[in-house]
């Protein structure tokens, strides 16, 4: 197992002025998914993890903060002020070599601030340095928020063919990264 990975701790500031800490996730950060959790709306939950989603067992909450760095990689965002998790953006090896598989969840009072970008860039920029050729990711085609959020990054959006629910979106990670969206 690689060891926690410091390097990729940052600051960044929210477009409504929050400070935020982005840093990977830590076994130690299992406490806070409780209220992170609760502040998530059942239907955000339901976009996530693509069915509804009522109790998070301690088992696992283990296994989103339980890393082996060498394997997958999570980033959580912290409010600098408070220490609450405000979200948080997982990567996964790919069936494919040179591909991860991300998610990402934003809590739902916090959308439209710009964390899903900042957590975006963060989970590509590592994905690159990591040296993958593309990171791709399964979402509802109900949530059209990510959707948006995935066009304006520059992923391709496609209907999965086994399930009309479903796009599969596609970032090739050898195109420069996109500036952040103007508001």
């Amino acid at each position: 197992m690689r060891p926690y990975p410091r390097e990729w701790e940052r600051s960044a500031i929210l477009q409504d002025g929050t400070a935020v800490q982005i840093r990977p996730v830590r076994p130690e950060d299992e406490r806070l998914y409780a209220e992170f959790f609760a502040r998530v709306t059942p239907e955000d939950l339901r976009l996530r993890f693509f069915a509804p989603m009522k109790e998070f067992s301690p088992a696992f909450v283990a296994r989103l903060t339980h890393l082996d760095y060498s394997r997958a990689m999570a980033f959580v965002a912290l409010d600098q002020a408070t220490g609450e998790l405000l979200g948080v953006v997982r990567l996964h090896a790919g069936s494919e070599a040179g591909t991860g598989e991300y998610a990402i969840l934003v809590r739902s009072d916090l959308k439209g601030r710009g964390l899903g970008w900042v957590l975006m860039q963060t989970i590509a920029e590592y994905a690159r340095a990591s040296g993958l050729r593309r990171i791709e990711g399964q979402v509802l085609r109900s949530n059209t928020t990510m959707l948006t959020m995935c066009r304006e990054f520059g992923f391709v959006v496609q209907q999965d063919p086994r399930d009309p629910e479903i796009a599969v979106v596609r970032l090739d990670l050898l195109s420069p990264a996109p500036a952040p969206p103007r508001d």
